[in-house]
């Protein structure tokens, strides 16, 4: 059965040239000229391997790329990108978004073609692997909002000390303030920062629990300007300060300790 190509990208010259080498390699294209619309087909269309350029209109490669690894059901799915954004940051920021390969324009067929047939070979390979595994149907369905804030997670994450703005979070995901937003609070009950807020002090508990980190260094690494500013939001939130919550614990350990001796 041929295998499915998915080439997003808004220049009809290139798409052109792309189907052509495709068509050699007896491989079944479609095509999308925008992010959102490319990202919606790979969800649909389940392709084997992805060819994405970076600059196009509204949603651009990257973003595109954010969301398609934020979906289980196109997480696996391999992600070229071809594009004249070549400098090296591109690249790397490519390849730390999850990209198998990356393609400089102008590019030369018989290295695209060799590379399209490695990266399809290995699709192949994986979609095999994956017919005898386990398959959660519900998450596979997850709706677009669920995929939203797993990326958008993911970003926050990454950058819990110094997170994006609202506005700065939305363009990296191809989005706006209010959609990101109204995702958060269907999926999470909270808006985004809201979230954020909760995420580091989580973080800050099992942190004071579970390590011997100075009070002082978790607030900083978590993003809090100052200790005390730290410890007013977690004594707010868990309703005792770090501090005292390490001492509990201390002293609850040093007495089951006893009592085991």
């Amino acid at each position: 059965m041929p295998t499915d190509l998915l080439l997003i990208d808004d220049s009809l010259t290139d798409l052109r040239l792309l189907m052509d080498m495709a068509s050699g390699l007896q491989l079944r294209c479609s095509v999308a000229f925008d992010g959102k619309k490319g990202y919606q087909q790979a969800v649909l269309q389940k392709p084997s391997l992805i060819l994405l350029d970076v600059h196009m209109p509204g949603i651009d490669g990257f973003a595109t790329c954010r969301l398609l690894k934020a979906n289980p059901a196109t997480f696996a799915t391999p992600v070229i990108f071809l594009t004249a954004a070549n400098g090296l940051d591109e690249r790397l920021k490519g390849f730390a978004l999850g990209a198998v390969d990356y393609i400089g324009k102008p590019f030369h067929e018989a290295e695209v073609l060799a590379r399209i047939g490695v990266h399809v070979r290995l699709s192949q390979k994986g979609a095999e692997a994956a017919e005898t595994s386990p398959v959660d149907h519900d998450i596979r369905a997850a709706p677009q909002y669920a995929v939203l804030v797993r990326a958008a997670k993911d970003i926050l994450n990454a950058r819990i000390a110094d997170p994006p703005s609202l506005e700065d979070l939305a363009r990296l995901l191809g989005s706006n303030r209010r959609q990101i937003n109204e995702a958060f609070q269907a999926c999470c009950g909270q808006p985004t920062f809201g979230w954020l807020r909760e995420e580091r002090l989580r973080r800050a508990h099992h942190l004071v629990c579970s390590t011997d980190t100075p009070i002082s260094q978790i607030g900083e690494h978590l993003g809090y300007s100052a200790p005390a500013n730290f410890t007013r939001a977690f004594n707010d939130r868990f309703g005792f300060s770090p501090r005292d919550l390490r001492r509990n614990i201390w002293v609850a350990r040093q007495c089951a300790r006893q009592e085991a001796e």
